[in-house]
């Protein structure tokens, strides 16, 4: 500890030290912020950042030393051997890949892929369905995935189910990559061939069906796999210039089980030629794909930090030519700081109403909180946010998600607004403007129209907004405070998230979206005396809706009442 405590001193006399690839910037800013803290208060953080210094390197893994199957793994390969003996066929079945590494990790796993070492998938497929005919029982579809490189598919995949589980079956295969595409030529090659040709040494592991044995070719994949280590079977500048997604990739399995990244293969990934590549070489909707599985996976910002230590971040969420404010530098730390805060916050409420997809969004709203109000101008000169640019040109993603994820920043600004009036328990009356006139309302009306109006819009995701709002709550508009020293205290933002939470169960406006009008714009246009709708009818559903939330148990007449009221003193006022 007392060594540590030297070194964190050392460390901030050096000004480059937010460049320091081994450490996220929540542990700088612990690091900062221990340099200046009283002996007494240090002890947590050098816990924390012994910590984290100690995650940094995998502990060995338990492999088991051979795979156990299930009982319908039993029954599919036990069938497929039959398959074998009835045609006489000399062909050798080897599930390959994700499969064996997760058997090996005593996981269970029903993603199976066998590999044919002397016939097509589609081929093998057809002979399945003559021994089912055979016996008499009955045949399955077969499903023809076509190669399509750009998805990374470079062989065609046969798929058929056996016993309720869907088999995919494709040949081995050798590769030849040209200099300037990441779509090789292709051939029927060994099963050595194939192992040196995969991504990482962990999943170019095999299991021979027919022996009922694991063949690691590349002679590491199970070493790299008990010592947790993420390495390329062939040297990794070769690897990932012929195949760049292989970088991503990498990195999600790095994240993913928590190993150790290899440091050839990191020099390689971060070299520029590579980083090209990168850019060059791969499709935006493969490289979105790929940070989608990381932000769904189990550790996004360990990804996020990757992704950014290995000075890729801008690669991959890469920007338009021009755009405004100038994003400062660094930024990058300062985005995977809020998603480390939104992360750990997410895990220490504990809200099981939240759903995949609303966690998903969310804390690709927390990783783009610093870029939320810089824009950029489309080919019609108009002002879009920089956040979208990211998810439809950098990401290929959903439209629905940008959109998604620029109504949380949007709502998170104004829950910071008003989480002074949602969280306080005053009573008396306060005045609130519904449209021109003012009525006096009390405290808790005024609650349930502002929250209410702000849920309506943002629906389901309230919550995981509510949640980003307390990271950045409170803000001081006069300081100018850089993010990288922002200390996210999560335990307040907790305290805070639920105060205002239980005081929108309380208020009713849980789900204040499904609230129907008491009135109804025919209704509306009787009162106005008009004969056809239009931006009057619009404002006044608007007024009532309002109205109706101020009044939670008001009726369909009390509204009307309401309305009347307003219009005629509106009419003399006009007058």
């Amino acid at each position: 500890m007392r060594e540590l405590a030297s070194d964190a001193h050392r460390f901030f006399a050096c000004k480059d030290y937010f460049r320091l690839p081994l450490l996220s910037l929540p542990s700088l800013c612990e690091l900062r912020r221990f340099s200046l803290r009283p002996p007494s208060r240090r002890l947590p953080v050098l816990r924390l950042f012994c910590y984290r210094a100690m995650a940094s390197s995998s502990p060995p893994i338990h492999v088991k030393d051979k795979i156990e199957l299930v009982e319908k793994e039993k029954q599919i390969f036990h069938r497929l051997l039959e398959v074998l003996q009835h045609f006489n066929l000399q062909t050798q079945l080897r599930v390959a890949g994700g499969w064996v590494r997760d058997k090996l990790l005593g996981k269970d796993c029903y993603d199976i892929d066998i590999a044919l070492d002397n016939m097509l998938g589609r081929e093998f497929c057809e002979k399945v369905n003559e021994y089912l005919s055979y016996c008499g029982e009955e045949t399955q579809g077969i499903g023809v995935i076509q190669c399509n490189p750009d998805q990374s598919k470079h062989l065609e995949t046969a798929r058929m189910r056996l016993f309720d589980i869907w088999i995919d079956f494709v040949n081995l295969r050798s590769e030849h990559y040209s200099e300037n595409s990441r779509i090789p030529t292709m051939k029927f090659g060994s099963a050595e061939e194939d192992a040196f040709r995969r991504d990482l040494t962990i999943n170019s592991l095999f299991y021979n069906i027919n022996t009922s044995s694991v063949e690691d070719f590349t002679k590491r994949g199970v070493a790299d796999l008990k010592s947790g280590k993420i390495v390329t079977p062939l040297p990794p500048k070769e690897t990932f210039l012929d195949d760049p997604l292989r970088v991503l990739r990498a990195i999600r399995f790095g994240a993913r089980f928590g190993f150790v990244i290899d440091e050839e293969l990191k020099e390689a990934a971060s070299c520029d030629k590579v980083k090209a590549a990168i850019a060059d070489k791969v499709s935006r909707e493969r490289i979105g794909h790929e940070i989608d599985l990381m932000i769904s996976g189990n550790q996004p910002v360990k990804a996020m930090t990757h992704i950014c230590d290995l000075q890729l971040f801008w690669v991959i969420f890469s920007l338009p030519d021009k755009y405004e404010p100038i994003i400062a530098e660094g930024c990058e730390r300062t985005c995977i700081a809020h998603m480390d805060a939104a992360f750990n916050l997410l895990q220490q409420i504990e809200c099981p109403t939240i759903t995949d997809e609303q966690i998903r969004l969310y804390l690709f709203g927390a990783l783009f909180l610093p870029l939320r109000k810089s824009v950029y101008r489309d080919n019609k000169g108009k002002k879009i946010p920089l956040v979208n640019h990211v998810f439809r040109n950098s990401l290929k993603l959903k439209a629905s998600d940008a959109e998604m994820v620029i109504s949380l920043h949007n709502a998170s600004e104004r829950f910071i607004s008003l989480i002074p009036l949602i969280a306080l328990n005053e009573e008396g009356k306060i005045e609130v403007d519904l449209g021109r006139e003012e009525i006096d309302v009390p405290v808790d009306s005024r609650r349930r129209i502002l929250a209410g109006l702000l849920l309506r819009e943002i629906k389901g995701f309230w919550r995981v907004a509510l949640l980003m709002s307390t990271l950045l709550y409170p803000i001081n508009p006069k300081q100018n405070e850089e993010l990288l020293d922002r200390h996210f205290e999560l335990e307040k933002s907790r305290e805070l998230f639920k105060r205002v939470e239980n005081k929108i169960v309380d208020l009713g406006l849980e789900n204040v979206w499904e609230l129907k009008p008491l009135v109804n714009g025919k209704d509306i246009m009787n009162v106005l005396q008009l004969k056809t709708g239009g931006p009057q009818v619009k404002e006044w559903q608007q007024r009532l809706l309002e109205w109706q939330l101020a009044h939670p148990y008001g009726t369909a007449e009390e509204c009307l009442d309401w309305m009347r009221q307003t219009h005629s003193k509106r009419a003399k006022l006009e007058q």
